[in-house]
């Protein structure tokens, strides 16, 4: 399926100015972030949004988009799982790099690439991590502070990322990069350019490999971290903790952490977005006659009135009592339902003041027009 035009994904025009097209892009994520927006393909728009920004937003990238359109990244857009963006493109270094492999050279054609040096130089972001968290019901409700295990890949201190010491420019590539090919053929002769072994496209090599990380640039660290979950938040919800990631593997960005969560189920309070129901149990009595009656709330007990003839399963909203969402500011309420108890097991005295009861006519004009319509029916 064709992408469609970026610009028009932001709702800006192909003149605009990158503070135009930054402050299209926040006012986008922010309406479409799956953890903020309710609407179906939230998720859709949130990534198609970054995606439009990675590319607009970025001076090179957009000068290829405006000459070749989406074609010129069609080495593999990528997004993470859930609503985790990858951050930029994954498979090729780019349309640039592209260009470079096939192009980079013939003998009669004089064709030459300048893209080499701006690929390698290019960083890419860290990746991003999902982790799955456990609430109780309360620590849903009402947020909570929690701390993380989490077993990361960090930039090495001791070299700085670079992976050694006292580099020096390769001697195998001359510090491009990449190292070329000639084939003569009957058709002519075709250059080919592919990544320094030695350096492994960096263009440099060290003196010295660092010991600590032996020469990857980065290193495996155990580390606590404490995040605040806000209230409100709700089973299969996730929260985004920014720069919490895997380290970029070249001194770009980190990558983000993405927490999702599985919240335990109440024995009393159940929940639907950010309302909450309570069955209260009553007795007969109580239905029949009314009367005031203690009942929990997230915030603590209240006394609620039951009118006398309250029926089995009735509801009582009150307002303000459910869940306050952080993330929307928004206030649920408590719908509270009534269950009347029929009692299973009577004492003498009980079943005598029953018996009592039956003898007097009780019945609602509902139950008498039944009788009737049971009566009529048998004829």
């Amino acid at each position: 399926m064709a992408k469609r035009d970026f610009y028009e994904v932001l709702g800006v025009s192909k003149s605009a100015s990158q503070d135009e097209i930054k402050s299209a892009y926040r006012r986008l994520a922010k309406k479409y972030h799956p953890d903020l927006c309710k609407e179906e393909n939230a998720e859709e728009k949130f990534k198609e949004v970054q995606e439009a920004y990675s590319v607009l937003g970025d001076e090179s990238k957009r000068r290829q988009y405006d000459q070749f359109g989406s074609a010129a990244f069609s080495g593999g857009a990528g997004f993470g799982g859930g609503s985790s963006y990858s951050g930029g493109f994954s498979g090729f270094g780019g349309f640039d790099d592209i260009f470079d492999n096939i192009f980079s050279g013939f003998s009669g054609g004089g064709f030459t690439s300048g893209f080499g040096s701006e690929s390698r130089s290019r960083k890419t972001r860290g990746s991003d991590l999902l982790k799955r968290v456990r609430l109780t019901f309360m620590e849903a409700v009402f947020g909570c502070d929690k701390d993380f295990d989490l077993d990361v890949m960090e930039k090495c201190d001791s070299c700085h990322g670079e992976g050694g010491f006292d580099s020096t420019t390769c001697k195998t590539c001359h510090g491009s990069g990449t190292v070329t090919q000639e084939q003569r053929t009957i058709l002519g002769s075709f250059v080919t350019k592919t990544t320094c072994p030695d350096c492994h496209g960096e263009g440099k090599t060290f003196k010295k490999t660092c010991s600590v990380c032996k020469g990857r640039g980065q290193v495996k660290v155990h580390k606590t971290i404490t995040v605040h979950i806000p209230s409100g938040v709700d089973d299969g919800n996730r929260l985004r903790v920014p720069g919490k990631g895997e380290a970029s593997p070249n001194g770009g960005e980190p990558g983000d952490l993405y927490l999702e969560f599985a919240v335990e189920n109440h024995s009393y309070f159940k929940r639907d977005e950010d309302d909450i129901y309570i069955e209260v149990p009553i007795s007969i009595v109580d239905a029949t006659l009314g009367a005031k009656i203690e009942i929990p709330t997230l915030s603590g007990n209240i006394k609620l009135t039951i009118s006398a003839g309250t029926q089995n399963g009735e509801q009582q909203r009150i307002r303000g009592k459910g869940i306050y969402n952080e993330s929307t500011g928004r206030t649920g309420n408590l719908y509270v339902i009534v269950k009347v108890i029929i009692p299973t097991k009577l004492s003498r005295s009980e079943k005598k003041l029953f018996e009592s009861l039956a003898k007097e006519d009780l019945e609602s004009n509902e139950i008498k027009k039944f009788t009737k319509f049971v009566k009529e029916n048998d004829r």
